[in-house]
């Protein structure tokens, strides 16, 4: 998973004078939630939203705070941004929610927090892939045991190429492997 068109890195909203060659987007990004919640900066997200900035504001891309904070692991960022009204079910211009994010990094305790505020484990991105999907393609162990469990219709979903989650996994060893295979009919 890319940046999706942000090539930022922590600390990039407290840098000095911006490039000449910065784009508008990304000066926007580095001054908003987006790049506090991107680097954890909990005071900073708290700032934003003490300020009126509303918690499911996009970016250019279609990314709010959340889908940051899921992504890079930030549990008490997410959780304030919940709090704050954001939505759980965000999507962006491309399907992809907070709960795809997290899967895909592997964030075992922000899945558990988004599926907890109800999180819609079944929504597919615009390859048609789950969370589950996302999990299986980077070997999240933890998190297709949780999905699975817990949602075990997942197994069967397909995304646009017609395969379900299963037909992504690389190491044929795995102990999930027997988990995420659809029940015959």
């Amino acid at each position: 998973m890319s940046n999706h068109g942000h090539a930022h890195d922590c600390g990039a909203h407290v840098s000095g004078a911006p490039s000449v060659h910065q784009t508008l987007d990304e000066m926007e990004f580095e001054r908003g939630i987006w790049s506090a919640a991107l680097c954890g900066d909990y005071e900073e997200v708290q700032r934003h939203l003490s300020r009126g900035e509303n918690a499911n504001r996009t970016d250019s891309s279609g990314y709010t705070a959340l889908h940051y904070a899921s992504r890079n692991n930030h549990l008490n960022i997410c959780e304030l941004l919940l709090r704050s009204g954001a939505d759980v079910n965000c999507v962006t211009k491309s399907g992809v929610t907070p709960l795809h994010r997290a899967a895909y990094k592997g964030n075992t305790e922000i899945v558990q927090l988004l599926l907890k505020k109800g999180a819609t484990p079944t929504i597919q991105d615009s390859d048609g892939k789950t969370p589950l999907h996302k999990a299986v393609e980077m070997e999240k162990g933890d998190i297709i045991e949780m999905l699975t469990e817990q949602f075990p219709e997942s197994v069967s979903i397909q995304d646009n190429k017609g395969l379900a989650p299963a037909s992504y996994v690389r190491n044929q060893s795995q102990p999930y492997n027997k988990l995420i295979q659809p029940s015959p009919d």
